[in-house]
Order: C-alpha cells, then sequence, then structure tokens
C-alpha cells in the first residue's frame, strides 16, 4: 500500500478514534428522543364509513387511497351512519380511529353523557356540506293542493316517512326540524329503513315520503332528482332554519345544475345543510391527522353542486374542539419540510426539531473536545519514543551500560521511528524525533570512540 494513502487511513482512523465517544453520544440521545417523540404515524388506521354506496362508504375509499401512498393502511368500518361513528368513536373497547360525523345527529342529553364517560374527540375540520333532502311522491300530495306540492314540514302528519335507519344520525336530524315546526314525530307513520330499501319503498308507493342526507354527488339523490312523480320538498324558510338550528346552513341548488339540457331543476331550489365534519380520537397519532387533513384537502377542495373551489375542507362549523394539527394546517398549510422532502424524511424532522435543536446546543460545547483528543492521539505516536531516547541519555550519563549497547538500542529505536505513521500536518514531529535521535547516535559513537 503507498505510505501516502496508508497515513490517509491511519489519520481517518484516529479521527474516528478520537470523535467515536462523541458520535456514539449523539446517536444515543437522538434515538432515545426518537422513541420518547414516537414521530412515525402507526401504519394501521380504522376509518368509521357508513352503509355501503353511501358518500361516507365512497369517500373512506379516497382517503385510503390517498394514505396508501405514505404506507399507511386505511382500514374501513361500514356503520349505519353519523351516530353510530361517534358512539364507537367515544367507546373505548372499539379500535375506531376516526370517522364522519354529522351535524346535529346526535341527541344533545346522549352526547354529554358519552363526553363525560367516553374518548374525548377532537374535528378536523368541515369536509362538505350534506343537505337534507326530502323526496315525496306527488300522488301523495294531491289532498294537499292542485299543485301536489308540500309546502310546509307540518303537512306531514300522517304520513309514511321514513326517518333514516337507526345509527345513520337521520333520525334526530328530522326530529329537530319537526319539533321546530311544532310537530311531534309520533304524528307521522315513520319507518326506520335503510337507505337503498327505503329508496325502493318510495318508488313503490309503500312509503310517502323519505328523509336523507348525502352529498348532492351521491348517485341515490341525482336517481331521484330526475325520476318522475318524485319531487323535492323546497325549504323555503331555509334561512330560519339556519338561525334557529346553529347546525344547518342555508344553501340553493341552483338551475339546471342536475341536467343542463332538460333544465333539471327548473329553477333554484332553497335547501337546508348540514356540515359532514371528519372525527378523530384525541390520542392519535399528530402526524396521522396532519395526513387526514392534508388528503382532505385534495379530495374535498374542488369545486361541487353546493360548494366553491377551496371552500372544504374548512375550520368552520365544527360542533367539536378542532385538533391542533388541524388548525396547524388550516393555518399555514402543510409542513414546510413535505413540501419539498418525502414524508418518510420530513415527518421526523418537523416532530423532533426541538429536541434536535436542544440536543445540537448540548453537543456544541462537548464537539471542542474532539480536536484536541485527536492531536494527542498523533502526538502521542511520537512522543512515546521520547521517553526510550531519555532512558538512554540517562543510561550513557550514569554509565550504567556501555556506549556500544546503548548505541545498538539507539539503531532500534531509530529503525522503529522509520516505521511510524502520522498526517502530513503532524511530519514536522516525527521529523524532529529522528533528527533527536541521530543527536543521541553522535554522543555514543564520540563515547566509543574510534575503532581500532
Amino acid at each position: 500500500m503507498p505510505r501516502l494513502i496508508r497515513n490517509t487511513l491511519i489519520s481517518i482512523r484516529d479521527l474516528i478514534a478520537a470523535a467515536g465517544p462523541f458520535v456514539l453520544l449523539a446517536l444515543l440521545l437522538l434515538v432515545g428522543a426518537y422513541f420518547l417523540l414516537d414521530p412515525a404515524p402507526p401504519k394501521r388506521v380504522v376509518l368509521a364509513t357508513g352503509p355501503e354506496q353511501s358518500d361516507y362508504a365512497e369517500f373512506g375509499k379516497r382517503y385510503a387511497a390517498e394514505l396508501k401512498r405514505y404506507g399507511i393502511d386505511v382500514v374501513l368500518k361500514p356503520t349505519e351512519g353519523s351516530s353510530e361513528n361517534r358512539r364507537l368513536l367515544r367507546d373505548r373497547a372499539q379500535s375506531v380511529d376516526l370517522g364522519f360525523v354529522r351535524g346535529g345527529s346526535s341527541d344533545a342529553t346522549r352526547a354529554a353523557d358519552e363526553e363525560k364517560s367516553g374518548v374525548p374527540l377532537v374535528s378536523l375540520g368541515s369536509l362538505y356540506l350534506e343537505p337534507v333532502w326530502l323526496f315525496y311522491r306527488s300522488e301523495a300530495a294531491k289532498r294537499l293542493n292542485r299543485e301536489a306540492t308540500l309546502m310546509q314540514l307540518a303537512q306531514l302528519r300522517g304520513w309514511r316517512v321514513n326517518v333514516g335507519a337507526r345509527g345513520s344520525g337521520v333520525t334526530g336530524l328530522i326530529g329537530k326540524l319537526l319539533h321546530a315546526n311544532g310537530v311531534e314525530r309520533d304524528s307521522l307513520q315513520s319507518s326506520r329503513l335503510e337507505q337503498t330499501p327505503a329508496v325502493m319503498a318510495l318508488l313503490a308507493g309503500e312509503i310517502d315520503a323519505l328523509v336523507m342526507t348525502a352529498a348532492p354527488e351521491s348517485l341515490m339523490v341525482q336517481m331521484l332528482l330526475q325520476t318522475p312523480g318524485v319531487k323535492l320538498f323546497e325549504f323555503a324558510q331555509a334561512d330560519a332554519y339556519a338561525r334557529r338550528l346553529p347546525f344547518l346552513s342555508a344553501v340553493m341548488l341552483p338551475r339546471g345544475v342536475v341536467d343542463l339540457a332538460r333544465d333539471l331543476p327548473t329553477h333554484d331550489l332553497p335547501l337546508v345543510a348540514t356540515t359532514t365534519t371528519l372525527v378523530a380520537r384525541e390520542g392519535t397519532h399528530p402526524a396521522l391527522l396532519q395526513l387526514f387533513v392534508q388528503a382532505a384537502h385534495n379530495i374535498h377542495g374542488g369545486t361541487g353542486w353546493l360548494a366553491r373551489a377551496g371552500q372544504f375542507p374548512s375550520p368552520q362549523n365544527t360542533e367539536l374542539p378542532l385538533a391542533k394539527e388541524a388548525e396547524r394546517y388550516y393555518r399555514t398549510g402543510p409542513p414546510l419540510l413535505q413540501r419539498y422532502l418525502p414524508f418518510w424524511l420530513a415527518n421526523p424532522i418537523d416532530r423532533m426539531w426541538v429536541v434536535l435543536v436542544s440536543i445540537i446546543a448540548v453537543l456544541i460545547p462537548l464537539a471542542r473536545v474532539v480536536p484536541p483528543l485527536y492531536e494527542f492521539r498523533i502526538r502521542s505516536r511520537v512522543f512515546r519514543w521520547y521517553r526510550q531516547l531519555r532512558e538512554i541519555e540517562d543510561a550513557l550519563q550514569a554509565k550504567s551500560a556501555s556506549p556500544a549497547d546503548l548505541l545498538d538500542e539507539v539503531n532500534k529505536l531509530d529503525a522503529k521511528a522509520q516505521h511510524v505513521a502520522v498526517p502530513l500536518s503532524y511530519a514536522d514531529q516525527l521529523y524532529d524525533l529522528r533528527s533527536h535521535i541521530q543527536l543521541v547516535r553522535e554522543r555514543l559513537s564520540s563515547a566509543t570512540g574510534p575503532k581500532p
């Protein structure tokens, strides 16, 4: 091996030996901080959605596809809807992490009891508007007026109305609307069918009306809007409902939005709508919440029948406190590092930067020990031979050994010094050693005298 390469390798070895304890300490601190802060989110999360073919189920599939890009497996748990989702999230025995919850879908007394005994919940923001769709058969409304039009909710007394399946949250919502109109729910011949059976029953004439809440893009909604003999109740008092019931918003279904060619609907339809929010358990991993909020932006951020581009997701109209990670996203957008680095790298840095700064602040003073320690290791490789050289000089002065024997020792010492390797920046000290060895050799040579 060339001497230059050998000297370089030796220099690197000494540098590693000098800085090794310092690097090991830094690694131990980083590993300890990593396990303490747990910056990596779990690889599996359970999302409570809704009935099959519902908008909750369809949106759940989109969230699963979005988070799959980050290596997160989103397990979709079908439920009856909003009320069941809220109950599952509150229940400590259930392994549900997030779920879709509709505003106004819970009973106030029961929600208060669940809040006291169950898992605290946080909101990730409003996702989209869900209008209250009250579809009714025009045949059933013929006895009301010539136009066969349902004008007020009070006119539903005695009708066969499907008020939503148990756990869907629709029952609690329509109950509040009826109560605001002074209508007792017992005055209706109510049924609790799921969405698809209820639509089939309406088309078959087995019921007079059905209430459902769903996104306008729902296939069931679009089908009923275009079905002859089926009408949609217009909330002419939409603004009043929004004032009386804070979880409702007054919205307008624009003319022609269903079918421009056939001009459906033929005029703007006033409706009331609830806001669906994405709800999580309070202890859910922060990085996971951040990913879900970003996914919500990609899924719900476009235009719709009722929403403008960029209107959702939103921190507004949430009945639950907003999660800190969601609040951070709505205030500043995605974390800065995630805009330029892959998630697996940006997330640990983003979660640990405070600890990293603290560790650096501790290690910087300790790092000052490394250069002197490295210098000591290099110099000791040269200086250790000076002790043997000094012993030879002392023996010469004390005449405890013959000059010839001491000269042999000096020659052996010089041979060893020939093989000492040091970095070029310390070569002067090696040459000083060799010159001092030569000086002692000359003294010994003069002491032995000329050979006969």
